[in-house]
């Protein structure tokens, strides 16, 4: 019982008031121009050079040099803090975008264009795996133990959403900007959203937290092996597949939709899944703790994979936008299991690094989808290109199988 002389004990502040109002803004700005790139860099590919064939290899060489340096600028971030790492690569990346602007409108031969392409994707600034690190560590360090893992599920949540979100819009912003101004805009605007919200959000106060986890000199006490634990891995496939089902989704759907005449609907037709997608991420946040990750990785990850496997069978877009519906319900809530996983079975002072793996799986995946579903579309036509995506959930829900029976003999939810 406390006495009329005994101050009340102090309610530990939450998240969103320990970071405040103005991060979340910058984080969700600064990660626009990453979903832009691979759309914008397809679409001022095919305008320049007038070769469809050109503008996947330049998206999946945006792909590949995100999957060979994201990981290490993770690394780096780690080592020496977020600020120096965010503040370089925003100036190198918004250089490469304006660089890879005048390759591809000159002469340069091909493999130029696909260098300067490589480059792109190797200096894309990793906003939303470091936004999750900073959280992650944040919470780790500062919020009450016995409201960690509700914190960190709403965490994992709103991040999945904004990802979602952007990913939606950014496409749809490429597309105004490339009909409505010309096809090399959306690269310029994108390099200037870099240097002015990526710049933001290098600058921010908690750029300079680096996890007390580590020496005093920066270094890692956790080894490098651990990065390569199993249940680790698996998450790094399931994101993978995840990513093939994105890219090999979009492919598709643009060319069912070119087949029944209305190719500019495509896009519209994949946002509502997206729209789905990010309100049942946010409601992942409400699931009750006993529900455990991998339970949750398995019933979501079904739901998607029974949505897909409606789509051999769709004919006509009422029906193509049931499984849409279907496979939005599923995809969202799996992404923020697989993250969740990612900051649970990760060493917390090699944060930014996992989150990048995670990040960097994903984006390779959407490069390999798009190219692949792209050439099977264009030799067979869409129908056999819709048994992509049934392929990429049916990968994505064996991988949470796999973690399933990886997390049986701990006898522990995560």
């Amino acid at each position: 019982m406390t006495s009329p002389h005994t101050p009340p004990t102090a309610v530990a502040p939450s998240l969103f008031r320990r970071v405040g109002l103005p991060y979340f803004l910058i984080a969700f700005i600064a990660r626009l121009p990453f979903a832009m790139m691979v759309v914008g860099v397809l679409t001022v590919v095919v305008a320049a050079r007038d070769s469809v064939g050109l503008g996947g290899l330049t998206s999946a060489a945006v792909g590949i040099g995100t999957a060979c340096f994201g990981p290490l600028l993770g690394a780096a971030a780690d080592r020496r803090g977020q600020r120096i790492v965010l503040a370089i690569v925003a100036v190198a990346n918004a250089a490469a975008l304006i660089g890879f602007t005048l390759v591809v409108y000159s002469p340069a031969p091909e493999p130029l264009v696909l260098l300067s392409a490589f480059a792109i994707g190797a200096t894309a600034p990793q906003v939303s795996p470091m936004s999750r690190s900073r959280l992650v560590t944040i919470i780790a360090e500062r919020v009450p133990e016995e409201r960690r893992a509700r914190t960190t599920s709403s965490t994992m949540s709103y991040e999945s959403a904004a990802d979602e979100t952007v990913f939606v819009f950014g496409p749809f912003l490429v597309g105004v900007l490339a009909t409505g101004i010309a096809p090399w805009m959306p690269l310029v605007i994108a390099a200037a959203l870099i240097l002015v919200f990526v710049g933001a959000f290098a600058l921010h106060p908690t750029a300079a937290h680096v996890s007390a986890q580590r020496g005093a000199d920066g270094r890692a006490t956790s080894r490098v092996s651990e990065l390569f634990r199993p249940r680790l891995l698996i998450v790094v496939v399931g994101m993978l597949g995840v990513g093939v089902f994105f890219g090999a989704m979009l492919t598709s759907l643009t060319a069912f939709m070119t087949e029944h005449g209305r190719p500019e609907e495509a896009g519209l037709l994949y946002g509502a899944m997206g729209v789905g997608s990010a309100i049942l991420a946010l409601g992942v946040a409400f699931l009750p703790a006993r529900f455990t990750l991998p339970g949750r990785w398995l019933l979501f990850a079904g739901v998607l994979f029974g949505g897909s496997l409606i789509l051999p069978s769709v004919h006509d877009v009422t029906a193509m936008l049931i499984a849409l519906a279907v496979m939005g319900c599923g995809i969202g809530p799996t992404l923020v299991t697989q993250f969740s996983l990612g900051a649970a079975f990760g060493p917390a002072d090699r944060s930014a690094t996992v989150m990048t793996m995670l990040g960097s799986a994903l984006v390779v995946g959407q490069a390999i989808g798009a190219v692949v579903t792209g050439q099977i579309a264009d030799a067979a036509g869409a129908q056999p290109a819709l048994l992509l995506p049934v392929i990429a959930a049916g990968l994505v829900l064996a991988a949470g199988v796999v973690n399933a029976v990886l997390a049986r003999p701990r006898h522990a939810a995560v």
